[in-house]
């Protein structure tokens, strides 16, 4: 008889607080705080900041969504 050994896998996400967290939303979270921080470094506008932080967060954030859901292997 034969057997099938699957290779390991990534691991899904983080626990955080009894919920375990993705990694792409994560990672989102973070792309967008670091953006937060360097355009109001940069440009000293906290609107500027706040709109463009969001706009890389979230799309980074569907990103992940999009590529996780076209990866048969998740």
């Amino acid at each position: 008889m034969t057997t099938v050994e699957r290779p390991a896998q990534r691991a899904a996400g983080i626990e955080l607080a009894g919920t375990v967290w993705p990694l792409f939303k994560l990672e989102a979270l973070a792309a967008g705080l670091l953006t937060l921080l360097v355009v109001v470094l940069v440009t000293g506008s906290a609107q500027a900041a706040v709109l463009t932080s969001a706009a890389v967060a979230t799309g980074l954030w569907v990103a992940g969504l999009v590529r996780g859901r076209n990866n048969p292997l998740s």
